[in-house]
């Protein structure tokens, strides 16, 4: 079975490049996903502006730790990641720098439009 955050992780890895990812990010990312008393592993590594995506349990620049379910509601833009990182929905241990990068390769809340594209919307009102 899958879920929403294996979904993810697999299409960052087959995807070309990551233009919001700054083209200095580098490092590397676990994630380790807690469920029914298993843990799964994911590893990033980021480099200019790709993401290559493995499993593995290797130590990393940073490490993620959650319950699937809470990586599940960041995969489906539900839960912002500084958001469970504050209440303590994830634990981080690393590179919090990369914590701050890795965001941008989660998608925003259902229906959320770029703060420019309302701007513009607006601007053209009679």
């Amino acid at each position: 079975m899958t879920t929403p955050a294996a979904d993810l992780l697999r299409r960052l890895g087959e995807e070309d490049i990551h233009p919001d990812l700054p083209e200095t990010t580098a490092g590397t990312v676990r994630l380790d996903a807690r469920a029914d008393g298993r843990t799964e592993h994911w590893y990033l590594t980021i480099a200019d502006q790709r993401v290559a995506v493995t499993r593995s349990t290797a130590e990393a620049d940073l490490v993620v730790r959650a319950d699937r379910a809470v990586l599940d509601r960041i995969a489906a833009g539900t839960l912002h990641p500084a958001a469970a990182l504050g209440r303590n929905d994830l634990t981080v241990r690393g590179d919090i720098r990369l914590f701050m990068m890795l965001r941008r390769l989660f998608p925003g809340p259902p229906g959320a439009r770029h703060p420019r594209d309302v701007a513009a919307a607006t601007r053209r009102r009679p």
